[in-house]
């Protein structure tokens, strides 16, 4: 498939979610029917059109079980990513590929996660025994993702001369742009620097706020073909490219055995993504950087080509990643301060920003990018107006 024939030939026309919160009374199963329907209804699609589905590895909901609850026809194609936080970006651009080559004319993507409560979290079962990759560092104490990105961190940190005031100002910008977000969980309260550095530490050198938050709920989205977009009730997000990358020697979370650990996914998938695109960085106008950690952000900003090797620490002084600075990074809160589900939060934020609906509105904004997980093989996304 040529990239004339992708770009710009699908646009996402529906977007829905779920509350954000610690604990929904409700299986993921109910979660995710309760996003699609929304996102469904966003469209002005009824069910029985859909003939897509494209979700994560990581869901605990089946094909079969989404399409018979919710009265969906004959599915023609249907897909799964993994890598948990990696998948977003690739979820929607698999589901935006079948619409494009005639393998469904109506796909649904989604995620659906309930993992606020600690016992739920995969690391909780220190019983069971290690396996795989993680066999390879979880005896050594690096028992949660967050324990193997501090790693990387303080090398970052030490080659390229930031600090924790710059991981601080990523969590910071997070917080104001969820603090005008009424459905971010951080919502109503407010993180000044003081608070961020009181905070009390969960890997050094990363303390509470440069977490993701742990949430429940599920977000959709319904991809299209661009000539029945135009006919969608709300203004389409084209989906003008996309971009997956596993790079060589590539190891997940612990990018310590290739030639540069701080080179991450990031690096491959953006020059596919730019190679394919009429555009590059210096023309996006708002970017949801996937921060399931504060210094994720700062390698995508490199990454991605919005500043040089080394200089992420500075772009983000003086408010530039902020509503009104150079480049407005997750506004809608992110996975630090608005909700965590692997990312597809930032999807829909995205779609929002394109539409001109967001709560932290870029004026004017046309292209919108959005990336999946650093650190885990990954994908991007870029969408127009």
């Amino acid at each position: 498939m040529s990239l004339a024939a992708f770009s710009d030939r699908t646009a996402i026309v529906g977007i829905g979610h779920t509350e954000w919160a610690k604990h929904i009374d409700r299986p993921e199963k109910v979660l995710a029917l309760e996003a699609i329907l929304s996102a469904l209804d966003d469209a002005g699609i009824d069910p029985a059109e859909v003939d897509g589905l494209s979700s994560y590895t990581m869901e605990t909901t089946e094909e079969i079980e989404i399409a018979r609850n919710l009265g969906l026809g004959d599915i023609t194609w249907f897909g799964q990513v993994g890598y948990g936080g990696g998948a977003g970006c690739g979820v929607v651009a698999h589901a935006a590929t079948a619409v494009a080559t005639g393998q469904a004319t109506v796909a649904v993507a989604w995620r659906s996660r309930r993992r606020g409560a600690a016992s739920s979290r995969p690391w909780a079962g220190v019983a069971g025994r290690v396996g795989g990759n993680q066999q390879w560092s979880r005896p050594f104490g690096l028992l949660r993702p967050v324990d193997e990105i501090a790693m990387l961190t303080r090398r970052y940190l030490h080659e390229r001369g930031g600090t924790r005031h710059h991981l601080a100002n990523v969590a910071l910008a997070a917080r104001a742009h969820a603090n005008a977000n009424p459905a971010a969980m951080m919502h109503d309260r407010p993180l000044t620097r003081e608070d961020y550095f009181a905070g009390r530490w969960i890997s050094e050198p990363l303390c509470l706020f440069d977490n993701c938050l742990e949430s429940d709920g599920a977000a959709a989205v319904v991809i299209v073909a661009a000539d029945r977009a135009r006919d969608c009730p709300h203004p389409p997000a084209y989906v003008h490219a996309a971009a997956q990358s596993l790079p060589r020697q590539h190891q997940t979370m612990t990018n310590y055995f290739c030639e540069d650990p701080l080179e991450g996914p990031a690096w491959a998938c953006a020059r596919k993504l730019w190679a394919q695109a009429e555009v590059g960085p210096s023309e996006v106008d708002v970017a949801q950087l996937y921060d399931a950690f504060s210094p994720l952000v700062l390698l995508s900003l490199e990454g991605y080509g919005f500043c040089e090797r080394g200089e992420a620490p500075g772009f983000t002084e003086d408010g530039g990643i902020t509503l009104g600075g150079r480049l407005p990074v997750n506004t809608s809160g992110g996975g630090m301060s608005e909700a965590y589900v692997h990312g597809f939060n930032l999807i829909v934020e995205a779609v929002r920003q394109v539409r001109g609906t967001s709560p932290n509105q870029v004026a004017g904004a046309e292209w919108s990018l959005v990336t999946s997980g650093e650190g885990v093989p990954t994908g991007a996304l870029l969408l127009r107006r």
